[in-house]
């Protein structure tokens, strides 16, 4: 039973699969199974899966030499999606199925000690790189396949099938937005809380509540996915691809509901960035397109807030090894809550504070001028009355606050047409990657006076160029929710007034 064969296998790396040519050679020599080319442990253990495998689907181990080669040799490959194709180019090989079947294919799946194809994470990237190389998708059936245009995706149940050919196609199903999603109106009060988030959903601006224990800080960031309008079907892809990548469900994201994560404060560096061996995306990623929600902030570590910078402004996050760069795409809306204080009653209205100066100042110290620099709305959110937390249900809708959100978003998009910017951008101008500060204070059109007026407060308040940038980007977005061309005073005053409780900028 010599012979040999070349079967199409894939590898994840980062949020791409990348082809991997599975080579088996069966020769003549001490009977072995070797694999190599770079394979982690995972491939390694495919050996003993795959005897298994074979002999119970009815096949035979061949008692000769066995040689797996995965080329390009110098691309570690990692991870349980090699048992099927090696399988297949062993069977092939050894002239145990028919060459043609798995020539035009790329195989795809985990097996059992029975034989059985088990499913592996990353199906639409895997997809994804079949369309590119022009060849059919061999999996394991799953309710995560994602119809992608120009491939073939056929499922294969057990390794047994290969005999016949029994590829049965892809099943998809059929994907709804979400509904009966929390709604505003179920918060009593904090009409300017409402008015500050719907502001921030209408441009991607990040946003920090501050205030005492159970004034609704977490009430408020959950219910801003109800306003933020749904992913357009490119940006359903982009997230997609990130959760597929991660083996996390993507039918919310592919019915058009915008992700929201909210990972606890104890989460490391590599859970909220991103990380590990091989690298897999954090929650940053997989808020792409969506919103990171960070309760209880100062509670994080001071180096993992730290490592939200970079992502912050490049909308990207670059995980280096070794081995080369991996990068995860992370456009992300922050929201954050906090407590002023250990104790969380300072400047509370009826309890009083009893932290002491310096505890106060080593707790706030902990998120770090530099994030606070980087988040544009600051919110300071008291405790609702007993009237009003009685009259729950009565408050403004989230109908009403994601009105004005699509309102001003479409007036952005029309008036960058105009302006001969991007119409496709998703963020307004002057925010996000690639953005231009030249292009935002264009767009703004300020009047000499207005521009006097920002220049002698930002002096006042020593602010960084930064945080004249980031006040001028709320400032078009608050012109853009007026339907206004021009941003003028009073939209100046409202962007900088949720800035003033930060203090002297740094």
């Amino acid at each position: 039973m010599f012979g040999q064969c070349c079967v199409q296998g894939a590898t994840l790396r980062g949020v791409e699969a990348l082809p991997v040519d599975v080579e088996v050679v069966v020769s003549p020599g001490l009977p072995g199974f070797l694999v190599v080319g770079m394979p982690d442990a995972a491939i390694q253990e495919s050996r003993e899966r795959v005897r298994a495998a074979l002999r119970a689907s009815g096949f035979a181990m061949p008692s000769e030499k066995v040689v797996v080669n995965l080329a390009p040799g110098a691309l570690r490959k990692t991870g349980s999606g090699f048992d099927l194709p090696i399988a297949a180019g062993l069977l092939a090989a050894t002239g145990q199925v028919d060459r043609l079947l798995v020539e035009g294919r790329l195989f795809v799946g985990e097996l059992s000690l029975e034989g059985a194809v088990r499913p592996v994470a990353g199906s639409l990237a895997y997809a994804l790189c079949a369309r590119e190389l022009g060849c059919a998708l061999v999996s394991a059936p799953s309710d995560d396949h994602v119809a992608v245009e120009g491939v073939r995706q056929t499922t294969l149940r057990s390794l047994g099938g290969l005999r016949a050919g029994e590829f049965e196609p892809a099943r998809t199903g059929t994907l709804r937005r979400q509904e009966g999603m929390p709604d505003f109106s179920d918060v009593a009060g904090h009409e300017a809380a409402k008015r500050a988030l719907q502001i921030a959903a209408a441009g991607n601006h990040g946003v920090l509540m501050s205030g005492p224990p159970g004034s609704g800080k977490s009430m408020l960031a959950s219910r801003l996915p109800s306003i933020l309008p749904p992913l357009e079907e490119n940006e359903a892809l982009e997230t997609a691809l990130v959760h597929s990548v991660a083996g996390e469900s993507m039918a919310a994201v592919l019915a058009g509901n915008r992700p929201f994560r909210s990972p606890h404060h104890s989460a490391s560096l590599a859970g909220l960035v991103g990380g590990g061996s091989p690298p897999r995306p954090g929650e940053i990623s997989l808020a792409h397109n969506g919103v990171l929600f960070l309760d209880e902030l100062p509670e994080f570590r001071p180096a993992v807030l730290q490592s939200l910078r970079q992502p912050l402004e490049a909308g990207r996050v670059c995980i280096t090894r070794a081995d080369g760069n991996v990068t995860f795409p992370a456009r992300f809306m922050l929201v954050a809550a906090a407590n002023p204080c250990p104790c969380g009653y300072f400047g509370d209205r009826e309890r009083p504070c009893t932290c002491t100066l310096p505890q106060m100042r080593t707790y706030q110290a902990r998120i770090g001028g530099p994030l606070m620099d980087r988040i544009d709305l600051h919110l300071d959110v008291q405790r609702a009355s007993p009237r009003e937390v009685m009259g729950t249900g009565g408050g403004t809708s989230s109908a009403a606050l994601r009105e004005g959100v699509l309102r001003a978003r479409a007036f952005a998009a029309w008036r960058r047409a105009r302006e001969g910017e991007d119409a496709g951008e998703k963020l307004p101008a002057g925010v996000g990657e690639g953005a231009s500060p030249s292009a935002l204070v264009r767009s703004c059109r300020l009047s000499a006076v207005d521009a006097a007026f920002l220049e002698d407060v930002a002096a006042a308040r020593h602010s960084s160029g930064r945080a004249i940038m980031r006040t001028l980007g709320v400032a078009r977005t608050i012109a853009d929710m007026d339907e206004s061309p021009a941003v003028a005073k009073r939209h100046l005053c409202e962007a900088l007034g949720f800035r003033l409780q930060e203090g002297e900028e740094a």
